[in-house]
Parts: C-alpha cells; structure tokens; sequence
C-alpha cells in the first residue's frame, strides 16, 4: 500500500503530517528520526553553530553574530540576509519537526541537518529563543539567552584558533579552545563565499550599519521602489541615534543612546568578515609533512580522514563529559607502516 501511495503521489507526501505552507512542513516522527542529528546540543557552542546552518540553508550571503556575556547569561543575536521567514509561521517554527527542507536535507561535518529538531532543540535548551524580525524575502533576526550554569560553554571565550593550510591549500583550525570563536571560524573555513561577522552588540551594529550603507541604493535600484528593505540593511535608514538604538532593538540588539552616537560618529568601526580576518596574514604556501602518506605510497583519502578523527572526538565526549575534561586540539591522525596513531590532547575543566 505504502509503495502504491509513494508510487501515485510521490514519496514525499509519506514523510509529512502537516503542510503548513510557503513551502514549510511538519516530518512525522519516522522521517524525523530517519534524519537524527549526530549529536545533541550539549553545549553552548552547539547551539552557534545549529543557527549557522539554518542560515546558510536559508540562502544566507551574510551572516551577523553577536555575542556577550552578562553575569551567568551568555546572550547571542543571529541576524542573516536569507529568505527569512513567513510572519504567519514565525511561532511554528520552534515545533518539534518542523522544516523549510522537506527535499533537501543536507548532511555536513556536524551531522544531519533538516530535521526539523535544530529550533525545537535550542528552545529546550535555552531561557530564551526568539524571532525578533522576519519576513519572507527580508532575512531574519534571533535573539537567544542560554543559562551557562544549566548548559555549559567554554571557560576560555576570546582566544581566536590558529589557521593552518594543508598540503593541498585547504584551511583549518589547528589550535585553540573549542568555544564559539573556533565554531564560527570552522563554519565560515568552509563557507568562504558565505561572509559570517562575529563581534560585540555595538561592533555588530556598527557593521550592519556600514554594510547597509554599500547595498541599501543598489537593492532600490535592483527592486520594487516600494519593497521592503531587508532588516539587515535598515541601520542604514537611521540618521538619528535615538532611532537608531530603536532600529537595534527591533533585531534584538541592545545598546546605549551613547553607544549609537558612537556607531553614528564613526567611533565604533565596523568589523571585516571571520574568513578574511583568519586569513589575510596567512602564508600561501606550507610545506607541512603529509602523516597520511606511509612509505609504500599509500594514502587515506582527506575527507575519510577527517571523518575518521571527527569519529574519534564524538566518542571522547561522552568520556569528556563524566571525567569533567575537554580537547586542547583536534585528534591528531598519523599512519607509519601498519600503524595508525590517534593523539589527543585534554585539560581538566575543573
């Protein structure tokens, strides 16, 4: 019968309980679990990167994260330039198994992700996750506030990884603490035509200000007259601080009157991408040993490598979790001879 149903109507017709429309869905539950992510969200930093890729997915070119911490509370803001969402279904969206990605699942290095789980996920994870702007066509603003004591981060949240190139020109983080830094920074390695800026409310509203005021006359000039402007241009609109601070606080930034006659005056500079921040000081050429070559010439392909060692670092969390102990680094993978060598390096957390 199912094959009859699949065979009249289409497969995908099997995988949802309720169309909800433009284009977003309800999975049932099989096809939810059909699309398990690889991990939880365990941490803080988790989180970073389940609204970085509901961003890409959603067509995202920039993406805007601040990040501060106020006593215990770590507040993040995610504003995005990609095809927001429809005001009708701003509240759905944080249901269990609800999803844009009904035929387009995307499996990457952090697992699967078009379940319809992410959203759903942080809201139990989190004191606060909201939709504070939207609209189909115009991007979209969240704001989340996450209790550190209930869902652990990394102690050490301002260091910067170190970027290294491999043999064959690829970019990756190869030092540093695994906080939210070292998160954006992977994501945006491997995203280099997707522009993530990372910084302070009031460095990030200086940027979307800045950003705002390259594109806002081309968008007039490439659309409707009367369509609106996307919310990640709107700073730029603001010639009055006071409005200014009102601007922000419709994306979920909140800053001072002081503070927006800084961004205003130029005080506050704006901020250059994650990817060109990693990599404008970077040498072009290394000529690091290739641990994966043995003396007969035999070689583990890249991407199996480092599936392998992403394995092998999902299987020390749960170690990492009961003995209170994190990585310093990746998983280092050698191969000699017959020999294949995991190196890990750990600090107690407390």
């Amino acid at each position: 019968m199912l094959d009859f149903v699949a065979g009249v109507t289409g497969s995908d017709v099997l995988q949802v309980e309720e169309d909800l429309g433009a284009g977003f869905v309800r999975l049932n539950t099989a096809e939810a679990e059909r699309r398990q992510a690889r991990h939880d969200i365990r941490h803080v930093e988790d989180i970073i990167i389940e609204m970085l890729r509901n961003s890409r997915d959603a067509g995202a070119r920039h993406i805007f994260v601040s990040s501060t911490k106020v006593d215990k509370l770590r507040l993040l803001n995610i504003i995005d330039d990609g095809e927001g969402v429809p005001d009708r279904l701003a509240n759905r969206i944080f249901e269990a198994r609800v999803t844009s990605k009904l035929t387009s699942i995307l499996e990457d290095e952090w697992g699967v992700h078009g379940r319809g789980m992410a959203l759903y996920s942080i809201t139990q994870n989190t004191s606060k996750l909201a939709l504070c702007a939207s609209g189909t066509g115009l991007g979209a603003a969240f704001s989340l506030e996450v209790d550190t004591d209930e869902l652990k981060e990394r102690a050490d949240q301002s260091t910067w990884p170190k970027i290294e190139r491999d043999d064959e020109g690829g970019l990756h983080c190869v030092s540093g603490p695994k906080n939210l830094l070292r998160h954006i920074s992977e994501f945006a390695l491997m995203h280099p035509k997707l522009k993530v800026y990372v910084g302070s409310p009031n460095e990030i509203l200086a940027t979307l200000k800045a950003h705002g005021e390259e594109r806002i006359n081309v968008h007039r000039n490439d659309s409707d007259t009367q369509a609106e402007i996307p919310h990640c241009l709107r700073p730029a609109e603001v010639d009055d601080p006071a409005l200014l601070v009102d601007c922000a606080r419709n994306l979920g930034l909140e800053l001072s009157t002081r503070s927006a006659y800084r961004i205003d005056s130029g005080e506050i500079a704006a901020l250059s991408d994650v990817y060109t921040s990693l990599t404008k000081n970077l040498p072009k050429e290394t000529h690091d040993v290739d641990l994966t070559q043995d003396m007969r010439g035999l070689k583990i392909e890249k991407q199996d490598l480092n599936s392998f060692a992403g394995e092998v670092e999902r299987a020390f969390d749960a170690l990492a979790e009961k003995y209170y102990i994190s990585c310093n680094d990746d998983p280092k993978v050698s191969i000699k001879k017959n020999t294949i060598t995991i190196k890990l390096n750990f600090e107690k957390e407390y």
